[in-house]
């Protein structure tokens, strides 16, 4: 039994992970009903802790009977976990805080919003901590708690669902990869505790090696994003799935920015921000997290393919291109050492086809391996075809091919490069090796070579040095979002705008084109989108053109007021778009791209979570797949990156300061190689 106290604990949560003592309140015979697996998992537990069953009709389970209540308890409690009707949940609440709980999971689901709140508030009034309502439970596989319905293997894996069934997926897919949970938590309505807290806790966990997560409600996204920075600095990957791909094809939104900036690309920011993965499903998530828990991981792009199949070798090669990764030439030291291993005559080259050297001698798989590893002409090794499968038809080879497997899982270590190892075998004794020593096993090419590259993409992740509080509105509030106010907010955060006169009359409007002079555009107020409304007219050369296009412009907008501006000609221009967005979870989004009238047909964009600083503001121009563009694209002369990206950082700082902005946007951001000139803003205040 362990005799933790209460002031010896490690971390707020413990009650929740390592409790003194449990009581399943629901308890029951039944395995058709939660409470009995509950119970169940409860009492496998009982060497570590004290477990209490409770039902107030009777019964018992293994040999331990049921009490009528919490108030029959010897003693304090410090976890309860409620499975009964939704109508008892609060009662059962209210018993267990007189019993001492510290915490409570409540499984049960049937409970309004505001019945949740107010159970919430209760529990923590009293200093106790509440996970769910509508929650699976919880898992410790080291404290050996389980709170929950489901097989749960041990391992290594840190687990933040607000899923069940994907909880389970993600479980199974780890046993099948040799792998398993540390720690599981369901969110289930996160009434208290949240993703945040959850995988603060993960991170404080040693046993914890890698940290995955499936959120859809994030909450406090800027605390979450300080967690996930945390668990970066413990060298600690995060791997996270999430939903909103669709968001923005399916909001009617007030600005190109609304439309261009959707919910999972905003969380995709988030976690590139704080050095965080966001994967697409629960296989990559898995492959990912046995990548990352091998005994070393890719330094680079290169990768040494062999396989005793041509072909095989071939379609890896060209996978892992795919992917981004390279299958170099093999130098000439690297050649000959491998040749050794190889039939007479065979030229040795990348991909490395054994030709029939594996079957001839099943070491030669471990020379090749390994001289490929020790190279250090690559950085990783990827072994495809038929190995882990030759004692499946032969059984006395079971134990050289298995003595092979550990020559190759040796080799990982001592070079300190991976080994990632597709085989058409499934679940034979060589590849329980390999796994057991840390090497991943994959039945599909392309799963292997999307972890590798995911375990790549992770080591090169450089986390911003920023952060992500935002200080408290000051100044001056917006009190509209038209061209006027908006231009008038951001020239006073140093944005340059053409010379402009805003004017309500075609007579005012021909007075202020001669006083600016040269060609003018003119544009209608009070439209999101000027040019397809028709309210934008350019290259206005004499005032018989200006006078047209403003009876023309009236009549087709009807609006009560007009920009007279200055043209702006500058050779190499190029137009972007920035933008800021105001998240509900993680705040203002900053949003640069490719502007114009096809800002949203292109769709290249970059996001990063505000305020940014210059240097980020260039890294984002220079991340887009129009770069170039900026750069010098076929002999032209770069433009003014450093005037483009002060352009977008005051923009942002101008969004970050004014929280009743909820959208704010320039389109086009004219660049060109003397500078950076906005040429239209507009916002959206929220409601």
């Amino acid at each position: 039994m362990s005799d933790t106290s209460a002031a010896a604990e490690a971390h707020p949560l413990d009650a929740l992970f390592a409790p003194r003592s449990v009581a399943v309140v629901g308890a029951s015979e039944n395995p058709e009903k939660w409470g009995y697996w509950l119970a169940a998992g409860a009492l496998s537990g009982r060497q570590f802790r004290e477990v209490h069953l409770v039902n107030n009709r009777g019964g018992k389970l293994e040999g331990v009977p049921f009490l009528p209540s919490l108030g029959a308890l010897p003693g304090p409690v410090d976890h309860v976990v409620v499975t009964v009707p939704a109508a008892h949940v609060r009662a059962t609440v209210v018993e267990g805080l007189a019993a001492g709980a510290r915490c409570f999971t409540v499984v049960t689901s049937g409970a309004t919003a505001a019945e949740e709140q107010e159970l919430a508030a209760l529990i923590t009034s009293h200093g106790a901590r509440l996970l769910g309502p509508n929650c699976m439970g919880v898992v410790d596989t080291g404290s050996r708690l389980q709170l929950s319905w489901g097989d749960f293997p041990a391992g290594a894996v840190g687990l933040v669902s607000q899923s069940g069934n994907l909880a389970l997926e993600i479980g199974r897919l780890l046993a099948r990869s040799g792998q398993g949970f540390s720690r599981l938590v369901s969110l289930g309505n996160q009434r208290d505790i949240d993703a945040a807290d959850a995988l603060e806790a993960l991170v404080a966990h040693e046993p914890t090696r890698v940290i995955t997560a499936y959120i859809e409600d994030f909450r406090d996204g800027r605390r979450l994003v300080r967690v996930l920075a945390e668990a970066r600095r413990a060298g600690k990957p995060v791997l996270l799935l999430t939903v909103g791909r669709s968001e923005a094809s399916g909001r009617a939104a007030a600005s190109h920015t609304g439309a261009l900036v959707s919910a999972r690309s905003t969380v995709a920011a988030a976690c590139r921000d704080a050095g965080a993965l966001l994967l697409d499903s629960a296989g990559e998530l898995v492959d990912a997290a046995v990548a990352l828990l091998s005994p070393a991981l890719p330094g680079g792009v290169r990768v040494a393919v062999a396989g005793d199949s041509g072909g095989q070798g071939a379609l890896a090669a060209d996978t892992l291109a795919v992917h981004g990764l390279t299958v170099p030439p093999l130098p000439d030291a690297a050649a000959a050492a491998v040749t050794a291993y190889l039939p007479p005559g065979v030229v040795p080259a990348n991909p490395v086809d054994l030709a029939g050297a594996g079957e001839a001698d099943l070491d030669n798989y471990a020379g090749i391996v390994t001289t490929l590893l020790d190279s250090g002409d690559t950085d990783a090794v990827l072994l495809t075809g038929y190995f882990g499968d030759y004692a499946s038809a032969n059984p006395t080879q079971q134990e050289h091919e298995c003595a092979v497997a550990r020559r190759m899982a040796t080799a990982v270590r001592t070079s300190g490069r991976p080994l990632v190892v597709h085989t058409m075998a499934r679940d034979t004794p060589a590849l329980t090796v390999l796994r057991e020593h840390g090497v991943p096993v994959h039945e599909r090419v392309e799963h292997a070579c999307a972890a590798l590259v995911n375990a790549l993409r992770w080591r090169q992740l450089t986390p911003r040095q920023f952060d992500p509080g935002l200080p408290p509105h000051t100044g001056d509030v917006l009190t509209d979002g038209g061209y006027e106010s908006t231009r008038a907010l951001l020239r006073g955060y140093g944005l340059a705008f053409p010379e402009a006169d805003f004017v309500t009359t075609a007579d005012e409007a021909a007075e202020a084109a001669r006083r600016i002079g040269g060609p003018v555009a003119l544009k209608a107020m009070g439209l999101a989108h000027k040019t397809e409304a028709g309210g934008v007219a350019l290259d206005l050369r004499d005032e018989d053109a200006l006078r047209s296009a403003f009876a023309r412009m009236r009549a087709a907008t009807g609006a009560d007021r007009y920009a007279v501006e200055a043209m702006v000609r500058a050779p190499h221009a190029v137009e972007l778009i920035a933008g800021v967005r105001r998240d509900a979870a993680f705040g203002p989004v900053a949003m640069v791209g490719i502007g114009g009238t096809t800002a949203e047909l292109l769709s290249d964009t970059a996001l990063a979570l505000a305020p940014l600083t210059p240097d980020t503001a260039r890294e984002l121009l220079l991340s887009l797949h129009h770069a170039p563009l900026l750069t010098g694209w076929r002999g032209a002369p770069p433009v003014a990156l450093d005037a483009a990206a002060e352009a977008v950082t005051a923009l942002v700082q101008a969004a970050v300061d004014h929280p009743e902005v909820a959208e704010l946007e320039v389109n086009p951001l004219l660049v060109h190689p003397g500078g950076a000139v906005a040429l239209d803003a507009h916002a959206v205040l929220a409601p």
